[in-house]
């Protein structure tokens, strides 16, 4: 009579090699991300549901009052200086981002078409500026928007400016200077999508009698969508919170959510206000992100774009 061998419970699978190596590759940056990034706004959150002390400093007891003050609610009654300050940002924001778009797209297409060994030396001549300290660039436009130049005469000339104020501060001069400071950050993710660019859909298009804007649209958008993403993203996003661009051209004229966080933080002596406008900036930069996807996602034809 033989009797069956009772099957022994399998081994629980142990790391191997390759996954000890994984972890100890990815541990540096899950530890910076957390202390850099997940702590800092975890800390921010906890001030802005706190009260605002005697000396700016938050302490208990938890409350919304930051974001009613946020809102514009105080105690002399409603304002709405806030409010104009966020729609402010958020249209600075999306023009220069549109105006990036518009110069970033023929630039990025004519650096391609030129020969090799000019093509370093154009992408130089663009990336060359934002090697310079942004306030040295802002009082370089200060300088060239300020009253009686050959810029602020022109606009004066035409009708578009005061002949004795010229264009700086206003609101026009921080989205010059906005998008001066992030031209580079869209131009080289579309150079480098106008590499891989197929021209036989364009030809293609052409042959099918499609004019410039339909044959953009049909065959080059498609193409270069990755890269117009990408530097949608790179240019909304730190805009979106600049600071030294519209505290220098914008003159206290044209105060975006960055300043209004940074005010809380110094002259204003109110933290707590401080934290709900940067955890509003957050969200919004949060939401941005999900619209964008949504758009690279039905410009791409449902295909997903990675942001």
């Amino acid at each position: 009579m033989q009797i069956a061998a009772t099957p022994q419970p399998a081994a629980a699978p142990r790391l191997g090699r390759d996954t000890w190596h994984l972890l100890a590759t990815i541990a540096p940056g899950i530890v910076w991300i957390v202390v850099f990034l997940v702590l800092p706004s975890a800390y921010l959150m906890g001030i802005a549901f706190m009260t605002n002390g005697a000396y700016g400093l938050p302490q208990m007891p938890l409350t919304t009052q930051a974001f009613h003050e946020l809102a514009g609610f105080g105690f002399l009654g409603w304002s709405p200086g806030n409010l104009y300050t966020l729609l402010r940002s958020v249209w600075q924001t999306t023009l220069a981002t549109s105006l990036v778009i518009a110069i970033a797209y023929p630039v990025a297409y004519y650096i391609t078409t030129r020969p090799a060994h000019v093509r370093p030396l154009m992408l130089l001549a663009v990336v060359v500026p934002s090697w310079t300290n942004q306030v040295i660039r802002a009082v370089g436009w200060m300088n060239i928007l300020a009253p009686n130049t050959p810029v602020s005469n022109l606009a004066a000339a035409v009708g578009f400016a005061d002949p004795q104020m010229g264009l700086f501060p206003s609101q026009f001069a921080v989205v010059v200077g906005l998008v001066y400071n992030f031209l580079p950050f869209m131009v080289l993710p579309l150079y480098a999508a106008f590499e891989k660019l197929d021209m036989a859909q364009v030809e293609a298009a052409r042959d099918l009698f499609a004019n410039p804007v339909r044959a953009f649209i049909h065959a080059v958008l498609p193409q270069t969508l990755p890269g117009l993403m990408a530097g949608t993203v790179l240019v909304s996003i730190p805009a979106f919170g600049m600071y030294v661009i519209p505290e220098l051209l914008g003159g206290g004229k044209a105060m975006m959510l960055g300043n209004l966080v940074a005010r809380q933080f110094s002259e204003a002596a109110n933290w707590p206000l401080g934290a709900a406008g940067a955890m509003i900036m957050i969200a919004a930069t949060l939401a941005g992100l999900q619209v964008l996807r949504r758009v690279g996602r039905r410009l791409g034809g449902d295909q997903e774009v990675v942001l």
